[in-house]
């Protein structure tokens, strides 16, 4: 008898350590990523810069730098465009003459490069330098455009490389976005079976498996963001979470009532009030709430206090009416998914209560 399994897509190489950023010519070397070395490498306007200067030693003196402006789709068309266009500059490098591309950065860097990756046919690889979000391995680029935000299927990256000791060297906000991004995950899986049951949504369990054992890792770890064993475990969850996405095909083992909810922040109040991880921290407290779910809910908010992370909406500057307002629009962000909030379908009269019991409940 047959015995059928599937391929795993997922990255050629990950390497998470202090110091990693200074191995990635010998990382794409040894797994045949990039033989030549000749990367196309895209970095923020701001910051890059300096990241440039602290890693010009280790990396070819032949790489292409491509500093982007934004996290916007026309940005990642745009450095796209000029990487292509660098072939007829007469300086040596074109796209016949890159073989991979990199995005040293943030997410915003990361995303964007995704997305350029793709329009270029070309592999890419991820440099991580902040613990921000999921997406540094998620097959997902999330662009902002003109209708606000939208997120973009591409390949996933073909090699991750976090280097710890930029990490430690970014905003500790950055750290504690992610660790919100990664503690969604039990509330994301919490929507998904919920419209397995309700739906028939078909959950793909080794997905799921993947997403929580990444949550639960971060959710158990001891120590906090000064100690490198827990960035380090962090580092691997956020991988696993992109891995369980690209596994799913869809966003699913990482995102449900939680993200709408900081979609219709972002939509509504933009730029205000917080980063991505710590609203989705925030929003996976208040949908386990939803779903009367105690302790899970006593979980989430003991870990997002314990790392500094927003628990209550006040605690993230943001007032009650505000928070229902976005909790009310949240389910428009995401047509077509079916979560706690979704199947609840309350009037703003009712998450009113519902915001006021969660409050009275965890404010400290």
């Amino acid at each position: 008898m047959a015995v059928l399994t599937r391929l795993i897509p997922g990255p050629a190489a990950v390497r998470i350590g202090a110091g990693a950023a200074r191995e990635l010519p010998a990382i794409l070397a040894d797994q045949r990523i990039s033989t030549s070395g000749r990367l196309a490498i895209v970095i923020s306007e701001g910051s890059g810069s300096e990241l440039r200067e602290r890693l010009r030693e280790y990396l070819p003196a032949d790489a292409g730098w491509f500093p982007i402006r934004g996290g916007a789709l026309d940005d990642a068309v745009d450095v796209a465009d000029r990487i292509r266009a660098s072939a007829g500059s007469g300086g040596g490098h074109g796209l016949g003459s890159y073989d991979t591309i990199v995005g040293l950065g943030g997410g915003r860097v990361i995303d964007v490069t995704k997305y350029a990756a793709a329009r270029l046919g070309l592999p890419m690889v991820a440099v991580a330098t902040n613990l921000a979000h999921d997406g540094i391995c998620s097959p997902v680029s999330t662009l902002d455009n003109d209708a606000g935000r939208g997120s973009y299927g591409v390949p996933g990256p073909i090699g991750i490389v976090v280097d710890l000791d930029l990490v430690r060297d970014a905003p500790a906000a950055f750290v504690r976005a992610g660790i919100g991004e990664a503690l969604s995950n039990l509330s994301a899986l919490a929507d998904w079976e919920l419209s397995h049951d309700e739906t028939g949504e078909p959950v793909d369990g080794l997905a799921a498996a993947m997403a929580r054992t990444a949550a639960e890792a971060v959710l158990h770890q001891p120590g906090g963001i000064a100690d490198p064993a827990f960035l380090a475990v962090l580092a691997e969850a956020l991988v696993l979470s992109g891995l369980a996405m690209s596994v799913a095909g869809n966003s699913r083992p990482s995102s449900g009532a939680c993200h709408e909810i900081s979609h219709a922040l972002v939509l509504l109040f933009p730029g205000k009030y917080g980063q991505h991880g710590e609203q989705v921290g925030l929003g996976a407290a208040f949908a386990s709430h939803l779903r009367g779910d105690a302790e899970r809910t006593g979980q989430l908010v003991d870990a997002l206090r314990r790392h500094g992370l927003a628990a209550v909406p006040a605690e993230l500057g943001l007032d009650a009416a505000s928070f229902v307002e976005a909790v009310t629009y949240a389910p428009r962000t995401r047509p077509g998914r079916y979560t706690i909030l979704e199947h609840l379908d309350l009037t703003e009269a009712k998450l009113r209560d519902a915001v006021k019991d969660y409050v009275d409940t965890y404010a400290r």
